[in-house]
């Protein structure tokens, strides 16, 4: 039997890496992240335990690297989905719509995330990352900023802001509201990306 070639092998670790990311927003959706064990999640992806350490530091930054990759794979299928377009307006409202909707949908798995980002370690760079920060940035582009360098980091900031919102226990913002803060800072129309009810609340637009 010959050795596998170097691609091949690169794909499979690949494919090992995301089973493992997946597992990983599974659990801890499901059970919480003090619940939720690196041999659970190992079990999960049917991966062995040592395969975890070896791709991830410890499971906080795990978890991190599963989420930027959930947000980046509904970023990006909020982008390209159907009717595809190249409007700025509409891409940039859907790219809000995906990010605020993860928080309203999996307030679990986000309200975790964003707890890990507070604590010492801060935040992750991983591969993840970067392609969410990518596509932001690209919505930025296409939505025709003039200066993509101060709108992109400003943009990011005023998601992260946002999501904080929705997820603040006992007092969280509506999520109807602070889309139309959003929409209504960057010039949007209330019926682009996917509006959640006909009018925005009222006193925004």
């Amino acid at each position: 039997m010959s050795p596998r070639s170097p691609s091949v092998n690169e794909e499979l670790r690949r494919r090992s890496r995301e089973r493992l990311l997946q597992a990983t927003v599974d659990l801890v959706g499901e059970h919480g992240y003090e619940a939720t064990t690196l041999a659970d999640i190992a079990d999960r992806a049917g991966s062995a335990r040592g395969l975890v350490s070896y791709y991830f530091p410890g499971k906080r930054q795990l978890l991190q690297s599963a989420v930027h990759r959930l947000m980046h794979l509904t970023l990006q299928e909020a982008l390209d989905r159907e009717p595809r377009t190249e409007d700025g307006d509409e891409l940039l409202a859907r790219a809000v719509d995906a990010i605020l909707g993860l928080a309203r949908d999996r307030p679990v798995l986000m309200r975790t995330h964003m707890a890990g980002i507070l604590q010492a370690d801060g935040f992750v760079q991983c591969p993840e990352q970067q392609r969410l920060a990518f596509l932001l940035r690209d919505a930025m582009v296409r939505y025709g900023s003039p200066d993509v360098e101060t709108d992109y980091p400003m943009l990011r900031a005023l998601l992260m802001g946002a999501v904080f919102a929705l997820l603040i226990p006992g007092a969280p913002m509506p999520f109807e509201r602070l889309r139309a803060e959003l929409f209504q800072r960057y010039g949007l129309d209330w019926k682009l990306g996917v509006p959640p009810g006909e009018k925005p609340p009222d006193g925004t637009f």
